[in-house]
């Protein structure tokens, strides 16, 4: 069936409108200038941390407005290479015709993603992310569980060329992991991932059962936003106990012969985190604070979150506590519990094709916030 050119760039339009609506270019523009003011001071860089922020700042604004700006510009082209083919004799019309299309899905995947950006204006949306994998009931399947979803994450990562690194790794005995946790590096990656947060189960004929019995198994994933050196979140000494041990590998195995492994717990809160992967017990001090000051930034936003909705009269959680469910027998299906998105090909979700989920769970969580607002 052709294409039908006219009603798909009209979509297009509409789409972007609301895009631009909501991304403000004007704003956008106002603020560079604001920016670019600041930044051009020439005692900015007397305070480096502050001087990181405006240049941050500057940054992301400019690549907003640009990524606005050169959207409209390509669904103007699409456009004009349509009108050109009208003009052209039959197989060189066809020719760009068939450039148009393909210009045509291109623009609509981008123009989606854009639309999904649009969405992300939490205080921390921007930052990288911080993400805990744990493993839950289920024995050694439920530590296998765990494996697999971070494969699954560290996928969708390369997918998007993001960076990871993993920050601590707790092996089970038999199989699979206690607990991971990593960074992920990316434009707005606490944002995207932050939907991710909660239970996830998986339903499967159990690889670790010489009976061959189906398994129910459970995992739960944080996500925090990774700390940043103008937070200013202080943490005294006299709040924390600081204890070393010797670094694990799989199944107990030693990998290395000094004490390098960290664990800090927050007394106050009773918070604990703990860093094994760095090479020396300095760097892993180092990681693990960055973890802890993030828990604690997300802990004093959620809550200031909660003290406001409960002055509104209305206390209630916005996020279940199973939030996937992963099956794979009797039959074959990934469903979100919240969103309703589902997909009938397991492998290809536990492959990192997730960005299906990720987008439905920022719509519903704005759906979510716009209803309670």
């Amino acid at each position: 069936m052709a294409t039908d050119f006219s009603s798909e760039i009209e979509r297009l339009r509409h789409t972007y409108a609301s895009v631009a609506a909501v991304s403000d270019p004007e704003e956008l523009r106002a603020r560079i200038a604001d920016l670019s003011e600041q930044a051009s001071a020439p005692d900015l860089w007397d305070d480096p941390e502050a001087a990181q922020v405006v240049t941050s700042a500057l940054s992301h604004a400019q690549a907003d407005l640009a990524r606005v700006e050169k959207m409209g510009e390509r669904i103007d082209d699409l456009e004009a290479m349509v009108e050109l083919a009208g003009e052209e004799p039959g197989q060189d019309a066809a020719e760009i015709l068939t450039e148009a299309e393909a210009d045509l899905a291109a623009i609509s995947a981008d123009l989606a993603e854009l639309e999904i950006r649009t969405l992300l204006s939490g205080e921390y949306d921007q930052r990288d992310a911080v993400v805990t994998i744990r493993s839950g009931a289920g024995g050694v399947d439920a530590a296998d569980f765990a494996e697999m979803l971070l494969r699954m994450y560290t996928r969708w990562a390369e997918r998007h060329d993001y960076g990871v690194k993993v920050l601590n790794t707790s092996y089970a005995e038999e199989a699979g992991l206690k607990s991971v946790t990593f960074e992920v590096h990316a434009p707005y990656a606490y944002g995207t991932l932050s939907v991710e947060g909660g239970t996830h189960r998986l339903v499967r004929i159990s690889p670790f059962d010489n009976q061959g019995r189906r398994q129910t198994s459970f995992a739960a994933v944080e996500v925090i936003p990774l700390i940043e050196s103008t937070d200013h979140i202080d943490v005294p000494e006299s709040d924390i106990r600081v204890d070393v041990f010797r670094s694990s590998g799989p199944g107990g195995q030693s990998v290395n012969t000094t004490d390098s492994a960290v664990r800090i717990t927050h007394l106050p809160t009773g918070l604990v985190v703990s860093m094994q992967d760095e090479k020396s017990q300095i760097q892993n001090r180092a990681a693990a604070m960055r973890v802890l000051q993030s828990r604690l930034l997300l802990l004093k936003q959620q809550e200031e979150d909660a003290r406001k909705k409960e002055l509104a009269g209305d206390v209630k959680a916005s996020w279940g506590d199973q939030m996937r469910s992963y099956v794979l027998n009797p039959y074959q299906m990934v469903k979100d519990l919240r969103t309703g998105y589902e997909v009938g090909n397991p492998d290809s979700v536990f492959d990192g094709d997730i960005d299906g989920f990720v987008d439905a769970g920022i719509r519903w969580r704005r759906q979510q916030e716009q209803g309670e607002g």
